[in-house]
């Protein structure tokens, strides 16, 4: 039920919590002040936290706003549930923000204000940069996301493991394809529209998906650097662990599968069979056997999963975002480490 409130502001903040009791206390006071209450309202979405996370938070946070589910939805769905309550809230944009992000004083405003001026922008980000190391970009999203011909997602910041650090060389606003999940400015009604995370992926790559699919209704995605946050990332599997081998090979296919116009997706899979084969000879090779059966399962479950996957009806009309090139060649065979050197 939609609550009486005159006073509220044009954006709910929102950050989906599960046990975060440690990551709470960390990151939250950073949101909570930085965040123009004139612009936005924080809340904290509670998947069923059995810790004592709540408490935490009506505790030391009486002016955070709680929204409590009673089991764990997983993240795409507990966020699809929440941005249903800011739509009946009256929020006209909603930010998806992880619970290991820091924000400076002022960090919102000039995402709504963007988003205000440009109708035609579904979704937008920040320049995020790592919490570690905040001089450098953060892996997850940098200064915008964009994707190669086969599907390989690439940052301005990042190519790869290759992170750069931040000079000023990408505080351009500009389109790109994608927009990080840890710090998404999106228009609450057209998120619904596009159907929300995806939560069959379960975790890695929904966003990219989603942004896939605000495109395919005729929107730009954008980044805004004149907005910058901090993210921790990495926080729920490290890189090397075969479970983000496995999400990350399984969902970039059903990724393709979902999107890709239907003329390019048959010589597009078979690329990624054949580079993906690459990639577990790699691990193979070096005897890292848990990351080689990552990719086999990953293969194996996508076949499966894509029978009960649906295709956008709009495929067929949409791969221009996309970028021509081979990211895997550019990087490995060229040596081009920085994003500068694509000329994208």
């Amino acid at each position: 039920m939609k609550t009486d409130d005159s006073r509220r502001p044009i954006c709910a903040v929102i950050i989906l919590n599960w046990n975060g009791e440690k990551l709470l206390p960390e990151y939250l006071p950073s949101v909570a002040e930085g965040t123009n209450q004139a612009f936005g309202r924080v809340i904290v979405a509670d998947n069923g936290s059995t810790d004592s996370s709540v408490q935490l938070l009506e505790r030391d946070f009486p002016g955070v706003e709680l929204l409590r589910f009673t089991e764990n939805h997983g993240f795409a769905e507990g966020y699809n549930k929440a941005l249903r309550w800011a739509m009946e809230q009256g929020y006209k944009y909603t930010v998806l923000l992880n619970s290991d992000v820091r924000t400076p004083a002022g960090w919102l405003e000039p995402l709504v204000e963007y988003m205000e001026r440009h109708p035609g922008c579904g979704a937008c980000q920040p320049k995020l940069l790592s919490d570690a190391e905040p001089g450098k970009f953060e892996y997850a999203g940098a200064s915008g996301g964009f994707i190669d011909r086969n599907g390989y997602p690439f940052c301005r910041g990042r190519i790869f493991a290759e992170v750069e650090a931040d000079n000023g060389q990408y505080d351009d606003v500009r389109p790109v394809f994608w927009a990080s999940g840890a710090a998404l400015m999106v228009p609450t009604a057209l998120y619904l529209e596009a159907g929300g995370l995806d939560a069959g992926f379960f975790a890695h790559m929904e966003e990219i998906d989603l942004c896939w699919r605000i495109h395919l209704k005729g929107k730009e995605i954008a980044v805004v650097p004149q907005s910058h946050v901090y993210h921790l990332g990495g926080g729920s599997l490290p890189a090397s662990n075969p479970r983000k081998t496995y999400l990350n090979f399984r969902n970039n296919l059903l990724l393709l599968h979902k999107n890709l116009p239907a003329a390019d997706l048959r010589a597009t899979l078979l690329r990624r069979r054949l580079l993906d084969t690459v990639a577990w000879l790699k691990f193979t090779a070096s005897f890292d056997f848990a990351n080689a059966a990552a990719i086999l399962r990953a293969h194996r479950d996508f076949r499966r999963m894509r029978r009960d996957c649906t295709a956008h009806p709009s495929r067929n009309l949409l791969r221009e975002p996309m970028q021509r090139r081979n990211i895997l060649i550019d990087h490995y065979l060229r040596r081009i480490k920085r994003f500068s050197q694509l000329s994208i």
